[in-house]
């Protein structure tokens, strides 16, 4: 949340599972180089800064709910990001809003 608060995509990346995947919104991002295109496509570019207000552990995934805001059309947007976790690295993300 830091690195995405100072739009820093390679620290946002860091976290990430080399084999980890990223589903935005039923679109797919598999391994670290798409995901990392991702971030430096959607992201940066409209500065889209994720506030979480809510976490909670759900069906064994950490649940990160919260608004996001930015550069782009119905700016707040509110999230919830679904992690799984593996050996302390993001193994798959799935963000809905």
């Amino acid at each position: 949340m830091d690195a995405n608060a100072r739009l820093d995509a390679a620290a946002m990346l860091q976290p990430f599972a080399a084999d980890a995947v990223l589903v935005d919104n039923g679109a797919v991002f598999r391994g670290r180089a798409e995901i990392g295109g991702l971030f430096e496509e959607a992201v940066i570019p409209v500065k889209a800064i994720f506030t979480p207000d809510t976490v909670r552990r759900e069906d064994g995934q950490v649940v990160v709910e919260g608004p996001a805001r930015g550069d782009f059309k119905g700016s707040p947007i509110r999230f919830t990001y679904r992690f799984t976790l593996e050996e302390g690295l993001i193994k798959a993300l799935e963000i809905t809003a």
